[in-house]
């Protein structure tokens, strides 16, 4: 991939437009909702356990092949310069979260309090709540790339996220659901994170492992997982498709509601950004570390969250709703937050030497 400082180069066809094809699947969703309904009350009966198994296999389709990218072997070399993941775990893990939920409620509770219902409000804290508690693990990659941020060192942050996920997803999002007086259903959550993160990111890690023992890691990097590469887009696109044929009735009731929801959640993608952004500034580590540092807290693993959102609260709930507006702005507010990053690279000081302690 090509590199560029205005952030075009180097996202593919469908990461670049995935706005568009969102709005486009979005309309799709309405009128086969509207006009077709038989066939979003079909797909209703098949779930276990409140997950929808068709919903649960596009799913799949998106976070699997992002899990073969993660390389936990390169966690060994975590010492080396463990600032910048310092930076990632704190604003991932103690900051993220919380801001996404006071400035969710400020907005939902306070400002927008005339313009939608308590229960409305308290479904759309909800998905903002779920999306708080999931970094990024796949499309940080691009947005480190467009940033000539370190790839090695990338991997490291992503690898060590993911570990992370698999121990304090749940319980954050336990404890400010709670806070937000939303009843815990403990055993789909933990069936959630069991699916959609422990299986994948096991299946993930090991068909990695195997494909790098039989062919190595240059046929896993550019031939066996390139194969993938439009299987997570096209596993969304489906699945906002078939979510929003649910979601038909409350987006044409509520159209204004799309919007509502996207300006805490724009808001809260800028102030994380910033925080990693400048506590990198402040920590004097070089560009290419801060940048995919502000990325992945930034961005959302917003495939997890719509995951969990659905198997919580059903595909027509309108947390789900908010979960895929997520989806709607991270394109076009991570690819501005990009330009920012790289008209900003005199912040930091130059490289020194090459390799993961840059």
């Amino acid at each position: 991939m090509v590199e560029s400082s205005n952030g075009k180069e180097g996202i593919g066809f469908f990461e670049r437009y995935l706005t568009i094809w969102v709005v486009l699947c979005m309309i799709a969703g309405v009128v086969i909702g509207k006009f077709l309904p038989s066939i979003p009350d079909l797909l209703g009966k098949f779930e276990y356990a409140q997950v929808s198994i068709p919903i649960a296999v596009l799913i799949w389709l998106m976070i699997y092949p992002m899990m073969m990218k993660v390389d936990f072997v390169s966690i060994k070399n975590v010492g080396k310069n463990p600032k910048g993941l310092f930076v990632t775990w704190v604003t991932n893990w103690l900051i993220k979260p919380f801001t996404m939920y006071a400035i969710a409620f400020f907005f939902f509770f306070i400002v927008f309090k005339d313009l939608i219902t308590e229960d409305l409000a308290r479904d759309y804290l909800a998905g903002a709540i779920l999306l708080g508690a999931a970094p990024c693990t796949a499309m940080v990659f691009v947005w480190s790339h467009l940033t000539k941020g370190n790839a090695a060192y990338t991997v490291v942050q992503v690898a060590t996220n993911d570990l992370i996920i698999l121990f304090a997803f749940t319980p954050i999002v336990a404890l400010l659901l709670g806070v937000s007086g939303i009843r815990i259903p403990w055993d789909t959550l933990l069936l959630s994170v069991l699916l959609f993160v422990v299986i994948p990111l096991a299946g993930g890690t090991l068909t990695r492992v195997i494909v790098i023992k039989r062919k190595g890691e240059e046929y896993f990097n550019n031939r066996f997982i390139t194969k993938f590469s439009n299987v997570t887009i096209i596993g969304l696109l489906l699945t906002l498709v078939m979510i929003f044929s649910f979601q038909g009735d409350v987006i044409l009731d509520n159209p204004l509601h799309i919007l509502l929801i996207a300006i805490p959640l724009t808001i809260q993608t800028f102030l994380i950004f910033f925080i990693a952004y400048l506590a990198s500034k402040r920590l004097k580590l070089t560009h290419d570390i801060a940048a995919p540092a502000g990325m992945i807290g930034a961005s959302n693993f917003f495939e997890l969250a719509v995951a969990v959102a659905i198997s919580l609260f059903g595909a027509a709930s309108p947390v789900v709703l908010a979960t895929i507006v997520g989806v709607l702005v991270e394109v076009p507010v991570m690819l501005t937050l990009v330009k920012i990053a790289n008209r900003t690279t005199k912040w930091f000081p130059e490289k020194k030497e090459r390799g993961l302690s840059q």
